[in-house]
């Protein structure tokens, strides 16, 4: 049985796509009720009745995201045999996904919310922690370049991971302040140079 106040012909997975664009575009505080719900095509009474309430329809939007979008970077990361391969893959398919034609620019795990939340607020808290998974998987890939001998046993991986992290960051307000494509390449293009220098060596 439907719930009450839930349109006929609802499609919930149709209506959290269209939230996740709006609060990609706009971030958690920024989108207003009235945002999500007409770009839902429902009521406040059925986005209630189908997520809860707007901080749980965000972190199912945020879930969404991390699912479904710009997923290649992180697949040419753990793909690529060759580490130099797999940072230049990981930070090309940066550039493309955060500057595509379709869809807001950037990333929504990285712009989605004020950073200087209160302590304990839900929202920025699980947008942390997605991005110290992400910070994680980068650390890994390098640990694991140490473990097979391809990288120096002296090789600061935290360092490396956190560099990347970071530069994947500043592409993301790049590229929602208008950064096009071939600017974004560039910024990608000197992120492996810093690699192939000597900067993370102990």
């Amino acid at each position: 049985m439907e719930k009450r106040g839930r349109p006929r012909g609802f499609d919930r997975e149709v209506a959290l796509r269209r939230a996740m664009e709006v609060f990609w575009d706009k971030g958690f505080e920024a989108a207003s009720m009235t945002d999500l719900t007409q770009a839902m095509g429902i009521a406040s009474p059925s986005l209630y009745a189908a997520f809860g309430s707007k901080e749980a329809l965000f972190h199912e939007a945020v879930a969404l995201y991390q699912a479904c979008v710009g997923g290649e970077m992180w697949d040419a990361l753990e793909r690529e045999p060759a580490i130099a391969d797999a940072i230049a893959a990981f930070l090309v398919n940066t550039a493309r996904a955060y500057s595509r034609g379709t869809g807001p620019r950037g990333c929504l795990i990285v712009l989605g919310a004020r950073h200087a939340g209160v302590p304990g607020d839900p929202v920025s808290d699980d947008l942390k922690r997605r991005r110290a998974q992400n910070l994680a998987r980068l650390r890994a890939r390098f640990d694991r370049a140490v473990a097979e001998g391809e990288l120096p046993g002296d090789f600061d991986c935290a360092a490396a991971a956190a560099f990347y992290a970071t530069l994947q960051h500043g592409m993301s307000l790049m590229a929602r302040d208008g950064a096009d494509a071939a600017t974004l390449e560039a910024i990608a293009a000197g992120g492996l140079r810093a690699f192939a220098g000597p900067a993370f060596a102990a």
